[in-house]
């Protein structure tokens, strides 16, 4: 015992037992939490990077625990695969993606309805003279300009207002006829009508003439009276010149009316209509909306600017519109020929340059899925498509972020933008695919038209043809590819069926009442 306390005397092992005594109450309290935590933190780990994997769509060899950039080009990473477990409903083409891979890469949904075919159009033109209210002012006489009394383009005449003095001796000679053919009105009275009617020609009034004859005296100046109320836009001549009969002097323009004139694009024209009402503002009157009524479109399209130019009568009394001054109009037009369509934004469209398509979400999943459909495409409505075929009301389609669904398509080996027959499928399907594929025809037609929108009726009345797989019309070549079963269908009915919606083709002629029915813009030469 004495031995005992000793050992307790010496400091060095009474501090060293302290210690110890530290570090055994400071496991006891702290180590089992810790070991807990880490637990806690290695099983979230391993939750999160089963969740979602991220990959590059361009270098599907980065797999990646959470959202960025790819380290080797730097383009945004997609998810690849998603936990939550798939659905049995769930067909084997579609994409699977979880709700939080899909708020991560912003992917919006939209529901398919009917609504209105309706563009807002834009227009740009410029004010321009009405050419109906302008007029030429011309000398009738040969001879020099002696006075003129308008010296400058830009201003205003009233109607019968002396403009020009001419000195002409041609006149001069026809006068002194007029006076010894009235001399002999006795002997000779035919020769007097005749001198007379020599100065009418002249633009001589009668009262001149009567005149002439009456003081026995000639004159060699005649004078150039305006023959409308305006201002003068063209100024051909200064005094001194010397002019011929029919030389235009002046070019009087009356401004009280003017033309808006603006340029109509080919693709446009369709929703653009004699009669239409629009809307125009002034970038010089700021804040004023003038309306009007499509006057008068062109029927012939501008070769350089491929545009059409469409007319608008404007009211200038109030004196606020000038030639030459810009103009933006705004009309809002219903597509002719179409009524209620399945309209969809252009962002929910991937085209691959031969085919148009969209992503479908499937229905009745808990996980969300979506599966490619190929879309025929009709006009184009702005930010907007016509749906031709492909799509049916009530359906619910990406709208925002289909590239990111179609790029995980890709790299699941699914059918994709890029891949049409997917890359990863059973033997079984294989063998499906080879069977079809033995009937399968591929054939070329000749088909007239003009236009795109020519394009989506011509494919859509050959693909309603049954066994007919795929069809494509080139509008430059004025031919159409076609794929068919040819055990189901033949050239000769996808022809007819062609011809029904009013295209001719090298084996049918459309009848006239199918071709009347079409838009101006689709009706070609027959």
């Amino acid at each position: 015992m004495n031995k005992l306390k000793n050992i307790f005397r010496n400091n060095i092992v009474k501090y060293g037992a302290i210690l110890l005594a530290g570090l055994l109450l400071g496991w006891g309290i702290f180590g089992g939490g810790a070991s807990h935590d880490h637990s806690h933190d290695l099983e979230m780990e391993v939750t999160e990077e089963g969740a979602t994997v991220w990959t590059c769509s361009m270098h599907p060899q980065i797999k990646m625990d959470k959202p960025g950039k790819c380290p080797l080009c730097a383009m945004d990473l997609i998810p690849l695969k998603t936990s939550g477990g798939g659905d049995d409903v769930v067909d084997d083409d579609a994409i699977q993606m979880s709700k939080e891979a899909i708020a991560l890469a912003n992917i919006q949904t939209s529901m398919v309805g009917h609504q209105d075919a309706i563009k807002d159009v834009q227009l740009y033109g410029t004010i321009q003279v009405d050419e109906r209210l302008q007029q030429s002012q011309t000398s009738h006489v040969n001879g020099r300009i002696e006075n003129l009394y308008v010296t400058f383009t830009g201003e205003s005449v009233k109607e019968g207002q002396l403009i020009a003095k001419i000195y002409s001796p041609d006149l001069l000679t026809a006068q002194q006829e007029l006076l010894e053919a009235a001399k002999l009105q006795d002997l000779q009275p035919l020769l007097l009508d005749a001198a007379k009617e020599k100065l009418r020609l002249w633009k001589v009034s009668e009262e001149q003439i009567n005149k002439i004859i009456e003081s026995n005296s000639v004159s060699p100046y005649v004078n150039i009276h305006a023959n409308t109320s305006g201002v003068v836009t063209t100024k051909n001549v200064n005094q001194g010149d010397y002019i011929s009969q029919g030389s235009v002097l002046y070019t009087i323009s009356n401004l009280s009316r003017l033309w808006a004139i603006f340029d109509a694009y080919e693709t446009d024209l369709p929703f653009l209509k004699v009669g239409d009402q629009l809307e125009y503002t002034l970038q010089s009157v700021p804040g004023k909306v003038y309306k009007g009524r499509i006057a008068f479109i062109n029927p012939m399209i501008d070769a350089n600017s491929r545009t059409a130019k469409i007319r608008v009568e404007a009211d200038n009394r109030d004196r606020n519109l000038k030639p030459e001054m810009y103009a933006t109009a705004q009309i809002t037009a219903p597509l002719k020929g179409y009524g209620k369509e399945i309209v969809i934004p252009k962002s929910a469209v991937l085209w691959t340059g031969k085919r148009s398509i969209v992503y479908v979400k499937q229905p009745n999943t808990s996980t969300p899925a979506f599966k490619l459909r190929e879309v025929v495409l009709g006009p184009s409505l702005g930010d907007q498509y016509v749906i031709m075929s492909g799509l049916e009301n009530g359906e619910e389609i990406v709208t925002n972020g289909a590239f990111t669904v179609d790029a995980s398509a890709q790299l699941e080996g699914k059918v994709s933008m890029m891949n049409n027959d997917g890359s990863t499928v059973q033997s079984g399907h294989q063998h499906g695919n080879m069977e079809n594929s033995a009937n399968k025809t591929h054939d070329m037609l000749k088909v007239s038209g003009n236009c795109e929108m020519c394009k989506s009726r011509i494919e859509k009345a050959a693909k309603s043809v049954k066994g007919v797989i795929s069809a494509n019309w080139d509008v430059n070549a004025k031919v159409i590819h076609l794929d068919f079963d040819s055990k189901v269908t033949s050239k000769s009915n996808i022809s007819k069926a062609i011809a029904n919606v009013g295209h001719d083709t090298e084996l049918d002629k459309a009848s006239k009442a199918a071709y009347d029915e079409l838009p101006s813009c689709c009706l070609y030469d027959r």
